[in-house]
């Protein structure tokens, strides 16, 4: 789903992605929950103690490692503003597969002409 906001002129990924974060200087990463994801920032969700402007670097599936610094934050969530742009529909595509679709179980395979049976 495209979500649009009159203050934003980029469209957001509405979505639920695991990512890492990890605030420049620190040792730790921080899993966060990935709620949208745009190609200038992201909005997550997680136990992350930053502040307005700090630098970071985000590992998002399937694009790998973003800088950025946090744009805003809230109770439980913070806005990420990304330094150079990325491919949202990226962090979408299913990882780590070379299977065909055949040697797929049926439910897993594409839907076709004829339904979810896999003879399409």
């Amino acid at each position: 789903m495209l979500e649009k906001n009159e203050n934003r002129e980029k469209s957001r990924d509405s979505m639920f992605l695991l990512a890492e974060v990890k605030a420049v200087g620190a040792s730790e990463q921080i899993n966060v929950r990935v709620r949208n994801l745009s190609a200038g920032g992201m909005m997550a969700e997680g136990k992350a103690d930053l502040e307005r402007g700090t630098a970071l670097t985000v590992r998002l599936r399937n694009i790998g490692d973003v800088p950025g610094q946090v744009a805003w934050t809230k109770q439980g969530a913070f806005g990420i503003s990304f330094d150079t742009p990325v491919d949202p529909k990226l962090a979408r595509k299913q990882v780590g597969t070379n299977k065909s679709e055949s040697s797929l179980p049926r439910y897993a395979r594409p839907l076709g002409k004829k339904g979810r049976t896999g003879l399409s």
